[in-house]
């Protein structure tokens, strides 16, 4: 195995253009770690944001940007059990995903469903971590609950969708076309809102209201959540595209008994991760194994034009994932 490898860093905080191709020393893993010789990377918006100078990672992570890969297993750190050299898996990552190899915990690594390709494979970590331990564990969204899932033709959306659905749960989404919109109701989504042209709160008032919503969006969306909720309602907060500040009137959390949460993945422990690794290997893992629910792909680009595929993310006219090809 070769000590350097082809990567992509960010030279200095900025747009797309500033995803530069580099070359690094191969990472070696640390205790509890693995190392993953990389075939796909996904593209996510947290990976946009640091590219901005917005998202700072962690203390101990690669400054590369990329959370999620798939490849195979290269070199096993001190104390991994359960995996083996040669191991193709797809992994959840602190960063470093934009690059021939990268570290990670062995236990945020997850096998390849059956019949999946690595391609296909990258697209699960972030997207699968994200929804599940924000919309079950957070929101604890349950068969025959009402769910609004803004943003339903982005890569959370497309996986919100189809867990929810696999639950038994009423999924209701908005999206900005109505080509997205349909894209979300051949998903399984029972009603997609096109926020264009159709006020998302009086339809879900119609439907008596939400019991749980995901939300990326924030700013003026937070007051509409919570007027879209049905009583005893779940507003789960993942990311703040249309800010995070909002005039709101917090009295009805307490006249009708609203729940307002939310998270980041990145910087939770690798604990409270593998944690979310066990709850994804147990109950969504079989489901792609069996094809009830798969990842919906819109366009792949070679690791060099890292910086098209961000303006194709930023854009929004993607549906489903975007990848890397390494």
């Amino acid at each position: 195995m070769t000590d350097w490898m082809h990567a992509v860093e960010i030279a200095h905080p900025g747009g797309p253009e500033v995803l530069a191709p580099c070359n690094r020393p191969v990472p070696a893993p640390g205790h509890g770690q693995v190392l993953l010789r990389i075939a796909y990377a996904g593209v996510n918006r947290p990976d946009a944001l640091q590219r901005a100078g917005l998202y700072a990672p962690p203390p101990t992570a690669s400054d590369l940007p990329g959370l999620e890969a798939a490849g195979e297993v290269a070199e096993l750190g001190p104390g991994v059990t359960g995996l083996k050299v040669g191991d193709k898996v797809c992994a959840l990552l602190p960063g470093g995903g934009y690059a021939e190899y990268a570290v990670t915990p062995a236990a945020h690594c997850l096998p390849i469903p059956e019949g999946m390709s690595l391609k296909e494979a990258a697209c699960l970590p972030e997207t699968h971590f994200t929804v599940w331990s924000n919309l079950v564990m957070r929101g604890h969204l349950t068969a025959g609950e009402r769910v609004l899932i803004h943003g339903g033709s982005s890569g959370i959306g497309t996986t919100a969708i189809q867990i929810a659905r696999a639950l038994g749960a009423r999924v209701f989404v908005t999206a900005g076309t109505d080509e997205k919109c349909a894209a979300c109701e051949e998903l399984g989504a029972e009603r997609a809102i096109n926020y264009r042209t159709e006020d998302f709160v009086e339809v879900m008032k119609a439907e008596g209201g939400a019991h749980v919503i995901l939300d990326m969006v924030g700013g003026d969306y937070i007051p509409r959540n919570l007027k879209a909720l049905a009583d005893d309602g779940r507003l789960v907060q993942i990311a703040f595209l249309g800010g995070p500040k909002a005039e709101v009137n917090f009295a009805p959390l307490m006249t009708r008994r609203l729940t307002m949460t939310g998270s980041t993945l990145r910087p939770q422990s690798d604990a409270a991760k593998a944690a979310i690794a066990e709850e994804l290997s147990t109950h969504v893992w079989p489901l792609l194994c069996k094809g009830r629910i798969a990842p919906v792909m819109d366009r792949e680009f070679p690791l060099a034009e890292a910086a098209a595929a961000h303006e194709r993310m930023e854009s929004s006219e993607h549906i489903g994932k975007i990848v890397l090809k390494v």
